[in-house]
């Protein structure tokens, strides 16, 4: 690199036009939508294999003859012929070796001298159907291609992998991949004899106003209830400002790059969307003292205003530069890269657009965030980022088909374990009925995974108990 290119970049970063260490946007959406913590206590012995297997790029056209490499890892250290096959499965995230080296379900697979799999969700990761992410080549991204998908691998291991041709097998995942072990036993029930479906939402809904009532509600429960009326009255107090012409003092305050236009309704939206998001970053992965550590960090300030602003401010910061871009078209311009960046909103949201809605709106005054991200918001992106085909009434028709397809709360399915932390967001989109799921007191998203320990609660423990004796049932 030049020096004349290093002092360029250099000013740039100096004027904030440039983002260093990744943008906010990915930040925030990576916390609440990566992969599902890794156990704890790894058993770094253990050798992974890393494989790739051939799959069909559209499993329902006959006539399309394209195929991609799938990419999935293989842990056969407990492995005896004959012993089951564990799958967890990969939802919107990268794949890691850590997953099938320790935990509940590896535990599982020790006792019943099990192979343990671990698959990537087409587009994401390295698993690439096609050379990019364009409008024309993101299409075959739908989740009943990635069930097809599971259901060749399945199929082919059990053929091919020597001591599997008899083997029952078991599914497990975590949040989107929860929902698919629901919705594979109910579309292959023949293929896999068992699953557990960890924060699984299975039911589409455009606008989700549940999700930010559920992320109050956990903060006023974890946090109390001074917390959540400070949050609630310092965003009030920044719409109040921004809508009698005081935006500029919004703006020096969370230290907004110049562009943002304090009149324009598509950034104030884009800014309402993120500071909300970074709060249920903070719910969605909670671990014991998380939101109440960021609760007194908010109270210890002299006013709701200052109090929220300091903790936003601080969040943005983590991404580096002189001034935060939390305009539109930076959040646009994120999304609009189809290039294999690592980055997965373009394919989640794109996902969200064409099968799912889950628009985690302002759409109920039951929430501390505000008035400012209404159902429009998600939706324009939508047109912006993929096409002028995803009007309103178009993704509504996508939203419910998904629910035509697999049942919605009632998927009718049998053999599959479903659970639940009370504190996550999440959960509202999922079977909360106590005589068809567990619901874990005081845990988040995904927090059910590593090995039963001393650590536990005693209704952690339990589910965990529940779903080893259940495993047993299954493969007997």
């Amino acid at each position: 690199m030049t020096h004349h290119l290093v002092g360029v970049i250099l000013v740039l970063l100096a004027l904030g036009l440039v983002q260093a260490d990744g943008n906010i946007f990915q930040r925030t959406f990576n916390k609440l939508h990566g992969e599902p913590p890794v156990p704890a206590n790894q058993n770094r012995a253990d050798e992974v294999q890393t494989l790739w297997i051939e799959q069909k790029l559209d499993h329902f056209d006959e006539s399309e003859t394209r195929t991609w490499q799938m990419r999935y890892m293989l842990n056969d250290v407990f492995f005896k012929a004959g012993g089951p096959l564990f799958i967890f499965l990969g939802g919107e995230w990268e794949i890691s070796t850590g997953r099938i080296t320790a935990g509940h379900m590896y535990d599982m697979a020790k006792e019943h001298n099990g192979l343990l799999a671990y698959t990537e969700h087409r587009y994401y990761g390295e698993s690439h159907p096609l050379p990019d992410l364009s409008n024309e080549n993101i299409q075959y991204l739908h989740v009943k291609q990635a069930l097809a998908d599971l259901a060749h691998f399945i199929t082919t291991q059990k053929a091919t992998y020597e001591g599997l041709v008899d083997s029952k097998v078991i599914i497990v995942g975590g949040s989107y991949s929860a929902t698919m072990v629901t919705w594979f036993k109910k579309t292959y029930p023949d293929l896999v004899v068992g699953g557990w479906a960890s924060s699984a939402p299975l039911f589409a809904k455009m606008n989700f106003v549940e999700y930010k009532e559920v992320t109050g509600q956990s903060i006023a429960l974890m946090g109390g209830s001074a917390c959540y009326n400070r949050i609630e009255n310092g965003i009030a107090e920044m719409e109040a400002m921004i809508a009698s012409k005081r935006g500029a003092e919004v703006k020096a305050l969370l230290k907004l790059c110049e562009r943002f236009d304090v009149y324009s309704d598509l950034d104030i939206w884009t800014l309402f969307s993120e500071i909300s998001d970074i709060f249920a970053g903070l719910v969605q992965t909670h671990d014991a003292g998380n939101i109440e550590g960021v609760c007194q960090k908010i109270m210890a300030e002299s006013s709701d205003l200052v109090g929220v602003s300091s903790y936003i401010l601080s969040e943005f910061e983590k991404s580096g530069g002189n001034c935060h871009d939390l305009s539109y078209d930076a959040m646009i311009g994120v999304l609009s890269e189809s290039r294999y960046t690592g980055n997965i909103m373009r394919q989640w949201i794109y996902q969200t657009c064409n099968e799912y809605g889950w628009y985690q709106t302002s759409g109920s005054s039951a929430q501390p965030f505000g008035t400012k991200f209404p159902v429009t918001f998600y939706t324009t992106m939508c047109a912006d980022l993929y096409g002028a085909q995803f009007t309103n009434s178009y993704i509504e028709s996508r939203v419910a088909e998904t629910n035509e397809n697999f049942g919605g709360l009632s998927p009718n399915v049998q053999n599959v374990y479903l659970t639940h932390g009370h504190l996550d967001p999440w959960r509202a989109m999922g079977i909360q009925d106590e005589t068809q799921a567990t619901i874990i007191p005081e845990h988040a998203h995904c927090k059910d995974f590593g090995s039963i320990s001393v650590d536990d609660t005693a209704e952690m423990r339990a589910s965990k108990e529940r779903i080893a004796e259940l495993v047993r049932e299954w493969l007997k």
